[in-house]
């Protein structure tokens, strides 16, 4: 693929560029000395970037009192990186054909890294959240150039086994991230869940360095006023989903100024991308049904996996009185299916099943989970726990790897980056609107079920209050119990409703499968801009 020139569309009087001839059997889009070793570090890079997106959550009772911060303004450490990463992921396709994949991946690597020792060193909470921004913004490309490096450097018989190798990596990290931050945070310092990145980065680039190929550089103008919009949407839009409850949504001004600042943005974005000269994103990207198909499911999976990951830790601490790492390692059942799934849908793809097939029935799996989730009680032991991640973990494993497969079955290679950006940000915004719903309903949830529940808590209805005068104990200790029974089982109703809800979500998403259609091949078309135009 030749360099090119700015511009689309073949000029008058010119030959249409040559077609690249069709994938074949054994043979990779990017060779490497050691495709083995390799992946390694990819992975390592995938994985490091993937902790961190809950790695510090555990930690910010801590840093808090490090850095003199409130409540309320900790919060931004976690703000921050996601609001930085969100604005950055969807230019990873601009920057890759721009500087080469090979340069942007190591420029982000390294970035990250540096970033990471920053923030453990960091003195005052301003000091983080720039940190945690500039960590947000190399974090960003490390996902999308991780999984088409791994797209490219494998033929296309094994790419199969190349996408449940970094699914693995994608859906088990923010599972392990509050396990590995609360024994980092409960043994060492909170500063080590960021330092811990330091000699796993090293040995990362180093990997990098000596392995890692290169596409070649595609020139191609940068959409200033459609990159403008579309940060300044998922910035909005982010900004509002984060503290919308801490403002009581609509009756903040703050929370009214992001919203309408997200959707008229990301309107003005959708009518650019339709009719804008040179959008940021190629037309021709959306013009394949898997890859928007896929868009979609992984707003799903982000809602359901990530806002499942949100409530859990509070719920397993606060009504069942576990640790934060004993939390975590009842957490770690959900990590054990992904895996065994993964790698079980990757050979029975190859087999000849039907991708569909395992989509659906792993969603199918996903919401029976939920909905077995959605009967817990507060008297139950780990064993409920264990059942449903292992579960809910085999069915997500049984989603991941065939659709983002399918998602890139037919796209020609020069869109692999640009896709794979689209939906990181889709499973990103997914995250965070679930995350905000779920969230928000929990809230309100807990008051409205303990007003109901304290309606009926009366005299009459417990006759062992009558009995109050013959107990050495005072009635108010006594009502203050009630109190906090009629608390706990409050806050057990929202988070059962939560999970009904999401179980509800997960089940409608089934039928989307239709939507998604299995190619005998890769087609590939010519690139528009490798020929100068």
């Amino acid at each position: 693929m030749a360099t090119a020139a700015p511009g689309r569309g073949s000029r008058a009087g010119e030959a249409p560029p040559p077609t690249p001839p069709r994938p074949q059997a054994g043979v990779a889009a990017l060779e490497t000395r050691n495709r083995g070793l390799l992946t390694i570090g990819v992975m390592m890079a995938t994985v490091m970037q993937i902790l961190d997106t809950t790695i510090a959550n555990v930690a910010l009772p801590h840093m808090q009192a490090a850095l003199s911060a409130t409540s309320d303004t900790i919060t931004w450490v976690l703000t921050s990186y996601i609001v930085a990463s969100a604005i950055a992921i969807p230019i990873t396709g601009w920057l890759s054909d721009r500087l080469g994949s090979r340069n942007l991946f190591l420029f982000s690597t390294i970035g990250f890294v540096v970033a990471s020792a920053l923030c453990g060193a960091a003195q005052t909470l301003t000091e983080m959240v720039a940190f945690r921004i500039l960590q947000g913004i190399t974090a960003a490309f490390l996902n999308p150039l991780s999984q088409t490096v791994m797209l490219d450097i494998n033929p296309p018989e094994r790419q199969a086994k190349a996408m449940s190798i970094w699914g693995m990596g994608i859906m088990v990290g923010p599972i392990m991230g509050p396990l590995i931050g609360g024994y980092l945070t409960d043994n060492f310092n909170w500063r080590w869940v960021f330092y811990v990145n330091l000699p796993v980065g090293v040995i990362t680039i180093a990997i990098l360095w000596f392995l890692l190929p290169s596409r070649p550089i595609r020139k191609r103008p940068f959409d200033i006023f459609g990159f403008t919009l579309l940060s300044l949407g998922i910035s909005s839009l982010q900004l509002m989903l984060d503290r919308g409850q801490q403002q009581d949504w609509f009756a903040s001004t703050e929370i009214w100024i992001e919203a309408l600042v997200a959707g008229i943005t990301l309107w003005m974005f959708a009518i650019h991308l339709a009719l804008g000269k040179q959008p940021m994103f190629d037309r021709d990207l959306w013009k394949h049904r898997n890859l928007v198909t896929a868009v979609f499911f992984m707003l799903v999976i982000g809602l359901v996996m990530m806002a499942t990951m949100a409530l859990l830790p509070s719920m397993l601490q606060s009504l069942y009185g576990f640790s934060v790492f004993d939390t975590g390692l009842l957490l770690m059942p959900r990590g054990f299916g992904v895996v065994i799934t993964m790698a079980l849908s990757a050979q029975l793809i190859q087999r000849g099943l039907d991708p569909r097939w395992t989509v659906g029935i792993g969603l199918a799996i996903a919401a029976y989970s939920l909905w077995e989730m959605a009967g817990w009680t507060i008297e139950m032991g780990t064993m409920p726990f264990i059942i449903s991640g292992v579960v809910q973990g085999l069915g997500l494993g049984l989603v991941f790897m065939p659709l983002n497969g399918l998602a890139f079955q037919g796209l020609p290679a020069h869109y692999r980056t640009e896709g794979s950006s689209v939906m990181n940000l889709a499973r990103s915004v997914g995250a965070s609107v679930g995350i905000s719903i779920v969230t928000t309903l929990l809230a309100r949830n807990i008051q409205t079920s303990h007003q109901y529940l304290s309606e009926h808590v009366t005299a009459g209805t417990m006759s062992g209050l009558n009995l109050l005068g013959q107990l050495p104990v005072q009635a108010g200790a006594v009502m203050g119990m009630v109190n906090n029974i009629v608390n706990q089982q409050a806050a057990m109703i929202a988070y059962l409703n939560d999970y009904w809800l999401m179980a509800l979500v997960t089940a409608a998403s089934v039928p989307l499968v239709l939507l998604l259609r299995v190619s005998k091949g890769p087609i590939e078309r010519p690139d528009p801009a490798a020929a100068g135009h």
